[in-house]
């Protein structure tokens, strides 16, 4: 039996779901150069009978009732890019990527934290644009580079690289019978949403690129304002970091009421809110509980700049809406790992909008 038919015949429920996600984990999508991520992705969506639109930095996909919901997932995933001879970084903070980022959102202050994750990491190099397989290698070492604010990787066996190379973690999808783990951040929600659209969903789809550069939000913007579209019900699919297993068990499904720019719609997050009671969800708001955990911290941890908390703040809220997350542990590694009752809870919330 192969180990796509184990995965399906364990957990049948899913099985859609899984085979999905397990796709497209395959896939490599560094942030920066998601083009042939975006065309595997457009193959998918143009089988379900869907307006598919690729526009910079954003593909869009409209059902037969574009306007009952927004979604929105960025489909970037942490990466290195080959800057020099045999010399590696992370692709999101890299210089000529770090115009949007303040220093303040989770995947900056979590870089040193993370650092020392990758020993022994195998990884994989492709052309940028085509996505063509180069060969593979591994991590031997990684640090944090004080003078160029990144991390550096050192590897064996991709020494022929030049510079603007994409490497990616060389990602399986594993299943047991409570949980997954890959690189899911943020293949995860992708995988949600095409799995709606396969259950009948009509609205809109944006998924979006260079989320973890913190770009992601001025290609939504644009697309928004060259449809002349504004909205409160923007509805944003992620993962959320939480430091052990126990924590991330606390609950199924992570809201938002805010982030560290800007206010979500209070009613469109109280309606999410509302569906978690009725369908029997555990659920929590991230941004209270690390307000909680920052009153016994020395160094606060930030609320996070987010794409929808950056849309909000550049439109004045005119373009707004709440966030759903799916908490998980070893964020940012090949091995973060979430529920498998938080997924299915998500689907059975998210079907709520269905039509």
């Amino acid at each position: 039996m192969s180990d796509k038919t184990s995965v399906i015949d364990a957990h049948a429920d899913l099985s859609g779901f899984l085979e999905t996600l397990q796709q497209l984990v395959r896939e490599p999508s560094v942030v920066g150069t998601e083009d042939s991520f975006f065309r595997v992705l457009r193959r998918e969506l143009e089988e379900l009978d869907l307006q598919v639109e690729r526009h910079l930095g954003v593909l869009v996909a409209r059902g037969k009732n574009p306007e009952l919901l927004t979604l929105s997932a960025h489909i970037d995933r942490h990466g290195l890019l080959c800057t020099g001879p045999n010399e590696f970084q992370y692709a999101a903070f890299i210089s000529s990527n770090r115009g949007d980022l303040t220093g303040d959102s989770l995947s900056e202050q979590m870089a040193a934290t993370i650092a020392d994750r990758f020993a022994g990491q195998r990884v994989q190099a492709h052309l940028p644009y085509t996505g063509t397989y180069l060969g593979q290698g591994v991590i031997s070492h990684s640090y944090l580079c004080p003078a160029r604010h990144n991390l550096i990787f050192e590897l064996d066996g991709l020494e022929f690289l030049q510079p603007g190379a994409p490497v990616s973690f060389l990602d399986r999808l594993r299943v047991t019978e409570t949980h997954l783990s890959a690189q899911l951040d943020n293949v995860l929600s992708v995988a949600l949403i095409v799995h709606l659209f396969r259950q009948g969903f009509g609205g809109t789809a944006l998924f979006t690129a260079q989320e973890e550069a913190g770009r992601s939000w001025r290609y939504a913007l644009e697309w928004f304002r060259r449809e002349g579209i504004e909205t409160n019900r923007l509805l944003v699919l992620d993962t959320s970091p939480y430091p052990t297993p126990e924590a991330a068990g606390a609950q199924e499904l992570v809201l938002r009421r805010k982030d560290a720019s800007a206010e979500f719609d209070p009613k469109f997050t109280a309606e999410l809110e509302t569906l978690c009671q009725v369908l029997g969800v555990r659920h929590d708001f991230k941004d209270a509980w690390i307000e909680h955990e920052n009153l016994d911290r020395p160094k606060p941890m930030s609320l996070g700049r987010t794409e929808l908390g950056r849309l909000a703040a550049a439109t004045d809220g005119r373009i707004n809406g709440t966030t759903l997350q799916i908490p998980t542990t070893g964020y940012h590694t090949a091995s973060e790992t979430a529920s498998l009752d938080s997924i299915r809870a998500a689907l059975r919330l998210l079907a709520t909008y269905l039509g």
